[in-house]
């Protein structure tokens, strides 16, 4: 009798860590972002930056965060000859494990879009919610992009929302030092 409640027991200890890795989620490709992001866009042209050590400073101080790297994965955006702007990709640390997302960034460095690539956190995915990811369109890195400063929090994703707010901080600045700005 003992041993068939230890099985039950065991069986349900290894379902649970099972399903407890199984939060992984991946919402939407590069390609398929672009298209989200820009559906105008005829051409897509992947270009990497490389910031110097001065642009970094600056991407500091507009940020009022470290700049954490100074290469970024851009792609910009073009219909025709005409630029439209810029997808930016980034991984930030939701409470354990890696957020994958992807700004969409104006000509003028404001914010047209952000979205959630891959989710892999038990908790905290509310900040794929489309009104939670519409409160950074068309903010700048000195306009609004802080939580509880522009963006609201999700009470049991805070993390989540943080990492992810200053991650578009970062790229914000980013953009309005190290892009070609086109009004």
């Amino acid at each position: 009798m003992n041993v068939i409640r230890w099985t039950a027991v065991l069986s349900g200890v290894t379902a649970a860590c099972a399903t407890a890795s199984a939060f992984a989620v991946q919402y939407l490709s590069v390609e398929q972002a672009q298209q989200t992001i820009f559906p105008e866009a005829t051409a897509f042209k992947e270009q990497g930056v490389q910031l110097s050590a001065e642009q970094m400073r600056e991407v500091e101080k507009l940020a009022g965060l470290p700049a954490r790297s100074a290469n970024w994965r851009v792609i910009a955006a073009y219909k025709g000859d005409t630029p439209l702007g810029y997808m930016v990709l980034d991984d930030v640390i939701g409470k354990v494990e890696l957020i994958s997302y992807a700004v969409g960034l104006n000509p003028d460095a404001s914010v047209r879009q952000v979205e959630i690539l891959a989710y892999r956190e038990s908790h905290g995915f509310e900040i794929r919610n489309p009104a939670w990811r519409r409160q950074f369109v068309g903010k700048t890195a000195q306009s609004g992009i802080a939580l509880n400063g522009g963006i609201a929090n999700i009470s049991g994703a805070t993390l989540s929302c943080a990492h992810v707010t200053d991650g578009v901080r970062r790229i914000a600045a980013m953009a309005q030092v190290a892009l070609p700005a086109k009004k």
